[in-house]
């Protein structure tokens, strides 16, 4: 079957058809994603995180999503690959939403909700960091920096201005840089950042 771009089981299909009527039933209640997205709620949302799938590192290394908000990427990561994953965000009511659709999704043994602000959660050494719509890239890595190991792969979804802020970011930052065409916006960038180290760092 076919969801979100992927070909993928009936189960996991249907564990994205009941998120997706979840996050409709929850955004009465309190504001998930932009009103305007619901209609294309599956391009908008559920393919913009799938397309993250295919640039993945190979094996099974848990996902750290930063900013999770509603769950994208992070928890249709959880429900399409089996990885663990850890979902951060500050707040209280998101979480409640992902943790009762990571329940209904049948992935709550393998997800993580931290229901806190970034900057003071508990770190960890993060294989895979992801995030959406979240923040400059320079901000972004200085809240990775924490997670950061050597190995660690950053998977980042940008708008147009990507370049202004890869060039912002360089100021105090070195790291590889691949650059993925996004298949949701034709302006916008999915960055694959490796080997990231704050300058001044050996």
């Amino acid at each position: 079957m076919s969801a979100a771009g992927q070909n993928v089981s009936r189960e996991t299909f249907s564990a994205l058809e009941t998120y997706a009527a979840l996050l409709r039933k929850w955004q009465a209640k309190i504001n998930l994603v932009a009103k305007d997205s619901l209609q294309e709620l599956w391009r908008r949302h559920f393919l913009d995180s799938a397309q993250l799938l295919p640039l993945l590192p190979p094996g099974n290394d848990p996902i750290t999503d930063l900013g999770s908000g509603a769950g994208f990427p992070g928890l249709v990561l959880a429900i399409m690959t089996g990885r663990e994953v850890h979902l951060i965000d500050s707040d209280q009511r998101k979480g409640a939403f992902l943790l009762e659709a990571a329940r209904q999704t049948g992935v709550l043994d393998r997800v993580k909700v931290h229901s806190t602000r970034i900057e003071t959660a508990k770190a960890w050494g993060a294989p895979i960091i992801t995030a959406r719509a979240l923040a400059s890239l320079d901000q972004l890595l200085a809240w990775a920096e924490p997670y950061l190991m050597p190995e660690t792969v950053c998977l980042f979804l940008k708008g147009a201005k990507v370049e202004d802020e890869l060039t912002a970011a360089g100021r105090s930052w070195t790291m590889d840089v691949e650059r993925h065409q996004s298949l949701t916006d034709s302006s916008g960038v999915i960055l694959k950042l490796h080997n990231i180290k704050r300058r001044g760092q050996q």
